[in-house]
């Protein structure tokens, strides 16, 4: 039976390009899932978009002297580049400067007032007397009062991963002059009264045991500490404006408006295609899965904001899972952006190619932990496992058939038992795989595929068909149409992983169908008596382990 799946994808900042830790983290993982959804039949709806209106994209124009949305609409365009090289399938990748994402942003707004859920208060925010301005949260930077971290915003600890108000952290300092001319004056401002949703959160959470643990444990342990009162508006120039009259300066903070922007961009994605109520398929319907994928550092806005506006709101779906991935470090340290210590999506995608990468990532998916990208550890895994595992044996198969039989492949006989055997083991293993893709476990469902790979070039290997093709060709053309059976099944099972190589190797198959519009369906008849594959080509490259020392220095391309 057909299921709706949401996969809502964290909206990145237009304020920089994206690093692989961003790709490893929410990207990657979101399209691998979709992807398999899409194949299995579901109806799956894909979305996100850059986030323009964050500070951090002010910050950027300020360094620049350009305005804010000369840099996110640079971003933006970066952003949809880059999916579209490295495979990155979105129905609707969109930004939050869009009409309709401000429209919808006020509906919720207006809403959760009329509910009693926002409420005015005076508070005292910080200013710059040197600057004479109020400061938004990421324009005041101190130490924060939780790790001691002397690198905190005022808005989130990134060492700690803590959610904190400007007025939380310690010897403050302004973000635009880097003087500790830091007061407070009163303002109002609109507050979202997240302590009203505390025990309504707390007992939601209780009852997602299909949770990763850490996201779990997180979140329970944030809300038993007690939900605070936030501020959702700000005296700023750049943002969504307020569907109230007397409040022209102000703006929608990005926290409370940004995690709007799944809804906005699935009601946009619905009068795009001529289906204004579609959207509705996904949210308003109980039988749907809402996915948010994440960084760790975006669970509380995922699994205590938005469900708080949602709740309040009414009839929209919560959140259905949330599997936030940990981080990606750098050759063994953290990455950060201001250092330049990081590998830009945009650089990689300039010299080497998606589905490498793809492999790579994947591999090494830090699901439950923190996981370490090294130029030492890509070049050893694209070369040694998937050029060596998997491309090679699909070449060398490919090849032989090609050589000595015209491309021709042969039934299986009910009486060839290895055969038959080898085929029924890796139909269990199809369905098994199909179980961690729903599950989201990745690296797992990529293990064992690659075991299956392995599970063939043991078998080739025991049966030596270069050998047969002398003594008994027959024989030999079974081996081999076997060993195609099952390179077929791993096309198929690997595609949502290498969607290009997996495309690529369809066509040399002859299939009719693309991998895609196949679906999730192996049949290992699919290529029965009489058919004819193309010409094999290779379908990845080695990696020269020269380039190492180069991607390692900071001052090249890429690192």
């Amino acid at each position: 039976m057909e299921e709706n799946i949401l996969v809502a994808v964290a909206w990145p900042y237009a304020n920089g390009s994206i690093h692989l830790g961003q790709v490893a983290g929410c990207y990657l993982p979101a399209d691998i899932f979709a992807r398999f959804h899409r194949m299995k039949g579901n109806n799956v709806l894909m979305v996100s978009g850059s986030d323009s209106h964050g500070t951090p994209v002010t910050l950027t124009a300020d360094n620049e002297n350009v305005s804010p949305e000369e840099i996110a609409t640079r971003y933006h365009d970066e952003f949809l580049d880059n999916w579209g090289r490295l495979g990155i399938e979105f129905d609707l990748f969109t930004s939050t400067r869009t009409a309709n994402h401000e429209k919808v942003v006020h509906d919720i707004f207006l809403r959760l007032i009329n509910q009693g859920c926002i409420s005015k208060h005076e508070m005292r925010q910080p200013f710059c007397e040197i600057d004479n301005r109020f400061l938004a949260d990421r324009y005041v930077e101190g130490t924060c009062p939780n790790c001691g971290d002397s690198g905190a915003r005022g808005d989130q600890c990134d060492a700690c991963g803590q959610t904190l108000d400007p007025s939380e952290l310690l010897n403050r300092r302004c973000r635009i002059c880097q003087k500790d001319s830091i007061t407070t004056k009163s303002t109002e401002h609109f507050f979202l009264n997240l302590s009203q949703f505390q025990e309504p959160l707390l007992k939601w959470v209780s009852n997602q045991s299909h949770w990763k643990p850490n996201v779990k444990n997180f979140t329970s342990s944030f809300i038993e500490n007690g939900l605070k009162d936030r501020p959702i508006t700000r005296d700023i120039e750049w943002g969504v404006t307020l569907p109230i009259e007397g409040y022209e300066s102000k703006r929608i903070y990005v926290w409370f408006e940004a995690v709007i922007g799944y809804l906005s961009a699935s009601i946009e994605w619905a009068e795009l295609n001529n289906r204004e109520d579609d959207w509705k398929d996904w949210w308003e319907n109980p039988a749907a899965k809402s996915y948010y994928f994440q960084g760790k550092d975006n669970i509380p806005f995922h699994t205590i904001i938005w469900p708080s506006i949602l709740m309040a709101y009414g009839n929209l779906n919560l959140p259905f899972d949330v599997p936030a991935n940990e981080y990606l470090n750098l050759e063994g340290s953290k990455i950060s952006t201001s250092r330049n210590w990081a590998v830009w999506l945009n650089d990689y995608l300039d010299h080497f190619d998606p589905d490498s990468l793809r492999y790579v990532l994947a591999s090494n998916m830090p699901e439950n932990g923190d996981t370490d990208f090294s130029w030492n550890e890509y070049v050893r895994a694209n070369n040694d496992e998937l050029v060596a595992t998997y491309g090679n044996l699909v070449h060398r198969v490919l090849i032989m058939i090609h050589k000595n039989f015209g491309g021709r492949i042969s039934d299986i006989p009910d009486s060839a038992t290895i055969e038959n055997q080898l085929l029924d083991r890796t139909n269990t293993e199809f369905d098994e795989i199909a179980g961690l893709y729903s599950l989201a476990k990745f690296r797992l469902a990529l293990q064992k595929i690659m075991a299956v790979a392995q599970s063939v070039n043991k078998y080739i290997d025991q049966e030596e068909p270069w050998k047969l093709v002398k003594t008994n060709p027959q024989q030999a053309q079974i081996v081999l149409s076997t060993c195609l059976a099952v390179i077929n099944c791993i096309k198929i099972a690997i595609y949502p992983f290498l969607p290009f190589s997996s495309e690529k190797l369809n066509d040399i198959l002859n299939l009719n169908t693309s991998v895609l519009d196949n679906g999730w369906n192996w049949d290992p008849k699919a290529m029965s008596e009489g058919h004819i594959i193309n010409k094999p080509e290779p379908l990845f490259k080695k990696i020269d382990p020269d380039m190492i020392d180069e991607e390692l220095d900071p001052t090249t391309r890429i690192s």
